[in-house]
């Protein structure tokens, strides 16, 4: 039996917020924030902000850890300091 794409998502972001927990702290801003979009319930998009210096290396990290675990990912660059890796999987 298959995974629907929002669990094999949902699954992602949990090892996304394990691998990057430094940069999640709890009590401080959160330079990775987690979002799945479920608008199109058939494609959903896990959503990896990175917001911080430099936020282009660690989203280079993050986009190479998704990749390797099956997603396929594009990016959106807003500025130096805030970068979106998108995610997707069949």
């Amino acid at each position: 039996m298959t995974k629907e794409p929002i669990e094999v998502l949902d699954g992602l972001a949990d090892q996304v917020a394990d691998e990057f927990e430094a940069y999640r702290q709890p009590d401080e801003f959160k330079n990775v924030s987690l979002v799945i979009e479920n608008s199109d319930e058939e494609h959903p998009t896990l959503i990896v902000h990175v917001d911080r210096e430099n936020a282009e290396s660690l989203a280079d990290r993050i986009d190479e850890f998704l990749r390797e675990r099956g997603a396929r990912t594009e990016r959106e660059r807003h500025s130096d300091t805030d970068v979106r890796v998108l995610a997707t999987v069949d």
